[in-house]
């Protein structure tokens, strides 16, 4: 079980000035730990730590921050049961999917400390026309300084990891806001890092409740916000945030394409782990099934199948497959979504049944494409199939968003998956996969409402430093 309580990491050193943040199981609604919740002079110590660390931060060698990121990695590795069995509790997560998301933030954090060996530049020769003779260039990256991160509770160690690791690499001083459902997990990254030889100052992890984190934002001490969350949230922070940089990790309703040629067992499979993995709350959740109609009542017919094979429930079992949302009132929330879509004619093919904060896994069809359930972020455990004619109207229809995160398109057609790679208005296409799926070493971000920016780990070091260019002119005569 999670420990009684937590304290919270100011510049590398554990405080806990209370307990006031209750961290709950998610499947027992029972309070699990009790964590230090930081306070605006907690915050205002931190910022000025991380400004203060920012030279020594960019002084660290490649080796350096290579040997910091590796120390990280092994000593997860070493806590890697105890990682999953508290993000199990926390967030809701079955054993399995918490595993594999502690085998991705160890990934994670070994892809950063390869490129921290990495980050060059390069020679730019100057002399391409007359009045550059004589002249050379040299280019290559500098940390832009002090990040904050503010992560969800979806993924509370990888999508931290995805943060405060390139943010090391990249020699940025980091604050790390983690979510107030999940913050465990963030806490224990922190523990590690203390652990290791950061400079003073160059890294927190503050617990703080959502008013009290506007300094994080708006503070020009700051140089860039990285946020993971809603897209109303996200836009206002960039509003608020001046002059710093802000990359944006959004919301989605990613939309799955299967044609006529798509291999179905596999296709079955893929598709109901896309769209009902940890309950849906994910922001490229399989949320939007188009199927060519030669095949949509054959597909249909497997997919109901399997999902009612789904087994839900306590996420601590070992067979569970789809666990808890994350709170009672967000169960309800997707509940009520699915309620009014059928109301407006919508079929459900199966599940929607909830219990507590347990939603079973929901497939329905006949959907308005204005229902929340389809037009909005679901966040939840429900899918919505619709039958198309043409592929042509399949990527018009899967266009036809706010959102444009990441797609799916199952085909054994080259000239299909070539056409929505160039058609498909999304940060990323997979061919026969479902767009939930991941390599922590990818570029990885979305357009239109999805956000801006790129994550993945050589992808946010490149958001966390600058191009800087050295001229060298060779005296006249030589």
């Amino acid at each position: 079980m999670p420990r009684a309580t937590y304290s919270y990491f100011l510049g590398g050193e554990a405080r806990q000035p209370n307990t006031d943040l209750e961290v709950r199981d998610k499947h027992t609604g029972e309070v699990a730990s009790r964590v230090a919740v930081a306070d605006q002079s907690a915050i205002e110590e931190a910022i000025v730590g991380a400004s203060a660390a920012a030279p020594a931060m960019a002084r660290l060698t490649g080796g350096e921050r290579q040997e910091i990121l590796n120390h990280c990695a092994r000593r997860f590795a070493e806590r890697a049961e105890e990682l999953a069995f508290d993000l199990c509790v926390e967030a809701g997560k079955p054993m399995g999917d918490s595993r594999a998301e502690v085998a991705r933030m160890i990934d994670t954090f070994r892809i950063a400390a390869e490129e921290s060996v990495r980050q060059g530049g390069e020679v730019l020769p100057l002399d391409r026309t007359p009045r550059g003779r004589g002249y050379l260039g040299l280019w290559r990256r500098f940390p832009v300084g002090p990040v904050a991160a503010i992560t969800p509770f979806n993924f509370p160690l990888n999508l931290a990891a995805h943060k405060v690791a390139p943010a090391i690499a990249a020699g940025c001083p980091c604050i790390l806001k983690p979510a107030s459902q999940t913050p465990i997990g963030a806490l224990t990254i922190a523990e590690i890092l203390a652990e290791t030889s950061l400079p003073r100052g160059a890294f927190s992890a503050l617990p703080v409740r959502g008013p009290q984190a506007g300094a994080l934002v708006t503070d020009e001490r700051i140089k860039l916000l990285s946020f993971t969350g809603s897209p109303q949230v996200g836009w206002e922070l960039k509003r608020q945030a001046g002059k710093k940089r802000v990359t944006l990790e959004l919301g989605g309703n990613a939309a799955c394409i299967v044609c006529a040629d798509a291999q179905q067992d596999d296709c079955v499979e893929r598709l109901v782990f896309g769209a009902f993995y940890q309950a849906g709350q994910s922001c490229v959740s399989v949320q939007r099934i188009l199927i060519h109609e030669s095949i949509y009542a054959q597909l249909r017919e497997r997919l109901v199948l399997r999902t009612r094979a789904l087994v839900c429930g306590d996420p601590k079992q070992g067979d569970t497959a789809v666990g808890p949302l994350i709170s009672v009132e967000e169960a309800q929330r997707v509940e009520a979504w699915i309620d009014a879509a059928v109301k407006r004619g919508a079929k459900r093919l199966c599940g929607g049944e909830r219990d507590r904060a347990l939603l079973r896994p929901c497939l329905l069809e006949d959907v308005p494409t204005d229902e929340a359930v389809c037009a909005k972020e679901v966040f939840g455990p429900v899918a919505v199939l619709a039958p198309f004619r043409d592929f042509e109207q399949a990527l018009n229809a899967a266009n036809d968003s706010e959102f444009g995160l990441q797609a799916g398109v199952f085909t054994q057609n080259i000239e299909r998956a070539m056409r929505a790679f160039e058609r498909l208005e999304v940060g990323g296409v997979c061919i026969n996969e479902v767009p939930s799926w991941r390599a922590d070493h990818m570029p990885y971000g979305g357009v239109k409402s999805s956000g801006q920016g790129r994550e993945g780990v050589r992808f946010a070091m490149e958001e966390m430093s600058e191009v800087r260019m050295l001229v060298l002119r060779r005296a006249p005569g030589n």
